[in-house]
């Protein structure tokens, strides 16, 4: 009998979860409207009032985010998890320059894509418009919380988020100060709210909420991902994870190469953007080949690949990769190496094994970037220059919700006029179809 009340008991908590997740959805739908039509100073001053309050506020922030590490480390997570979970004021200040910088971007509900005037005189244009409740399904980055609400509140939608669960404190703490900022512009709390994480349920009752939900973005590992796309009925624009390649070829500069890959490689290697698999040319001189590697070596990052092939250029300490490795993202101190048959053994490589995020090239030969640019098939292709260079940020895009690896609707880094739709508005004066 224990048993059979505690599966009643279980079953009662999991429905009261579902009509929780659903009735967020139904307020967030009933705001829609209103957050669409604000005029962008209210806008603006909503975002650089929220920037204020969570500098203003950062030591409520920071004791969240403690217990979550806490709690995190006490799980056994590894570096890179700890490294995504965690804020200091400097993050902190990150997080609120980044919705300054929204706040800065031109508003892109209602401009006009394009129009013209039928021959009957009916005038026509397409406009942007919000796309409406916005789900985010997301993992241990508290910063994508606000990040979700700054795009959302700028392109006119509302931002329906469910974090982790690694990441509750912190993201109530974050979701608390973002709702009291709206109230004191004279909006209701429901323009950003913080679904129950308790269970990976509420993720399937967020992407199968369809009337409710107009879309949902997940961000986060492969796994996530991969949950979201296949198992949402609510249309998905899917975020994708990044295994990304950088290909140094003969007639690269060498020395360049080196702080390209080393800076996509060590700069943040938990990030999305992060080199994973650095390609040689076999043209490349073994020495210049080897200085590559001992450089990601003396930096502590640890080379995976075919160690036979490695140690036929000199480089000693490699690990054996697996498949799996070289299709997946390290982010850590890992990377993958090999040797290929200059550009077109590059690109086949990475045709193979890439999610189709970002890849980079060093080269001076002209027709060798030609090549590399239009054979690689990935949202960004870094022609001389970082993998880490993918960053809405950086584009001048301000904060991204994350990079869309898929080819509907948006690709590459999802920014204001990525979280927008459109609507055709035609204006006539009485004209009837024949």
């Amino acid at each position: 009998m224990s048993s059979k009340n505690s599966a009643v008991t279980s079953a009662v908590t999991r429905e009261e979860e579902r009509q929780e997740v659903l009735a967020r959805a139904a307020a967030a739908k009933k705001v829609a409207p209103q957050v669409a039509q604000l005029p962008t100073p209210v806008k603006n001053a909503i975002l650089l009032a929220a920037a204020g309050n969570l500098v203003e506020r950062a030591p409520e922030i920071l004791e969240a985010n403690a217990r979550d590490v806490a709690a995190g480390r006490e799980r056994g997570f590894n570096d890179s998890l700890i490294d995504r979970l965690s804020l200091d004021k400097d993050r902190i200040a990150g997080i609120a320059s980044g919705l300054r910088q929204v706040a800065s971007l031109r508003d892109p509900v209602g401009e006009v894509l394009r129009g013209h005037t039928m021959d009957n005189g009916i005038q026509m244009t397409q406009v942007r418009v919000p796309l409406g409740v916005m789900g985010m399904v997301y993992e241990a980055r508290p910063n994508v919380t606000v990040d979700a609400f700054g795009l959302a509140m700028k392109s006119g939608n509302v931002a329906l988020l469910r974090g982790s669960k690694s990441a509750v404190h912190s993201n109530q703490a974050l979701v608390e100060i973002l709702q009291d900022t709206v109230v004191d512009h004279g909006l209701p709390r429901e323009v950003v709210q913080l679904l129950p994480c308790q269970t990976h349920d509420s993720v399937q009752d967020l992407i199968t909420a369809r009337g409710l939900v107009d879309v949902v973005i997940p961000r986060g590992g492969a796994g996530l991902i991969e949950a979201v796309v296949t198992g949402a009925t609510v249309p998905t624009i899917e975020t994708g994870t990044g295994n990304c390649h950088f290909y140094v070829d003969a007639s690269a500069d060498v020395d360049k190469a080196i702080d390209m890959v080393l800076n996509g490689k060590t700069r943040r290697p938990s990030v999305c953007n992060a080199t994973e698999t650095v390609l040689l040319d076999a043209a490349l001189p073994d020495a210049d080949k080897l200085r590559v590697v001992l450089a990601l070596q003396d930096a502590g990052v640890t080379v995976h690949g075919d160690v036979g092939e490695l140690g036929g250029i000199g480089v000693e300490g490699a690990v054996q990769a697996t498949e799996e490795e070289w299709a997946s993202e390290f982010l850590s101190m890992d990377i993958c190496a090999k040797v290929v048959d200059g550009v077109s053994g590059a690109i086949a490589h990475i045709a193979t094994y890439s999610t189709g995020h970002t890849e980079g090239i060093a080269a001076q030969n002209a027709d060798v970037l030609t090549a590399f640019a239009g054979g690689v098939d990935s949202a960004a292709v870094m022609l001389n220059a970082s993998t880490a260079f993918t960053d809405g940020e950086v584009y001048g895009m301000g904060a991204e919700i994350g990079i869309s690896t898929q080819k509907l609707h948006a690709r590459g880094p999802m920014a204001l006029p990525e979280l927008t739709s459109t609507k055709w508005i035609l204006q006539g004066n009485g004209q009837t179809r024949p």
